[in-house]
């Protein structure tokens, strides 16, 4: 198993000749670069802790079927992949396949899955497995209004309307949400503009910026709903969403974004995820005129692909065009 915890082992950082640079200096270079090597090799939180949960169970099936773990047999990744394909879905088995992938990498070994007789296998598989991807639904505008109607007007129906206005009209993911900070958000009369510090898509920290406008109605008003958040936040630092204890006790301890998560099921229901903040911003935006680019500097995504898969509007019956051939 030790193999699997040093991956960054496989790269050496060596001292510099003894010039002139002190022995000080010369180790605060060297460490700042095992830091960045390690950076490298973990990529964002996100996908670090994916990737170091696939592997662990890859591990564990590898040493209960008696194969090593690197390098692993074409055969055996076939194998493993046909156990996977019992309870996991092709996009699923996907992002595992890309964890072995990247295990091998970093030992700087050839992966099983470049194999050319292992690609033959999973095309079979792909034809053979629904490949169909579940998405999070997306909700109507008077749904998520009854949802923000049924919150209590305190300190946490106050903080989950913000979250909640705001990952809609900024189609925020959950994780940005929960990343968010007080001094990230900027309020003046021309509306509200938020920083994010990274994202899925930003991960080296560039500026990255989403801008919401004022509501028509105050009641479901994002700006609105943040600076009544803010007041009982009553500071200008800090995490901006933050846990409540029993008696509305607000503390400072930063929401994590499974909450995110389950603050939508709580109001919107069980099939929806905070997913569906974004899949609803992107479906209701564009069915009322939005286009690709306008759509696309508020989600962030990087093509027009994207923004399709996003858009809900499959009802056959609501949205389709033989209803507009003239007859």
């Amino acid at each position: 198993m030790s193999q699997l915890d040093t991956p960054s082992q496989t790269l050496t950082i060596l001292s510099a000749p003894d010039q002139s640079l002190s022995l000080r200096v010369d180790e605060q270079i060297r460490q700042q670069a095992r830091e960045f090597l390690r950076a490298g090799l973990q990529g964002s939180a996100n996908s670090h802790r994916a990737f170091m949960t696939d592997i662990k169970q890859y591990a564990a099936w590898c040493g209960e079927n008696g194969y090593e773990s690197t390098p692993l047999l074409p055969v055996a990744l076939v194998e493993y992949v046909t156990f996977l394909g019992r309870t996991r879905s092709y996009f699923t088995i996907q992002r595992h396949l890309a964890s072995i992938a990247k295990l091998h990498r970093q030992q700087r070994l050839d992966s099983p899955t470049t194999d050319e007789q292992f690609k033959v296998f999973l095309k079979g598989f792909k034809l053979k497995k629904t490949v169909r991807q579940k998405q999070a639904p997306d909700f109507s505008l008077k749904q998520f209004r009854q949802a923000l109607d049924a919150l209590p007007h305190t300190p946490t129906g106050l903080r989950n309307r913000a979250i909640l206005l705001l990952g809609f009209t900024g189609a925020f993911r959950r994780s940005e949400l929960a990343q968010l900070d007080v001094d990230h958000v900027l309020i003046d009369e021309a509306g509200m503009v938020i920083r994010l510090q990274r994202s899925k898509t930003n991960q080296f920290g560039e500026v990255e910026e989403k801008a919401v406008g004022y509501a028509r109605e105050a009641e479901y008003c994002p700006i609105a709903a943040l600076e009544a958040w803010l007041t009982i936040l009553g500071r200008e630092q800090g995490p901006l969403f933050v846990r409540i204890r029993k008696g509305e006790r607000v503390t400072r301890a930063r929401l994590s974004d499974e909450w995110v998560n389950v603050l939508v099921q709580q109001q919107l229901g069980a099939p929806f995820t905070a997913h569906s903040l974004r899949a609803s911003f992107v479906t209701i935006a564009k069915a009322n005129g939005a286009d690709d680019v306008e759509v696309m500097n508020q989600t962030k995504h990087r093509t027009t692909t994207m923004i399709q898969r996003y858009d809900r509007r499959r009802n056959i019956r609501k949205h389709n065009a033989s209803g507009k051939l003239g007859l």
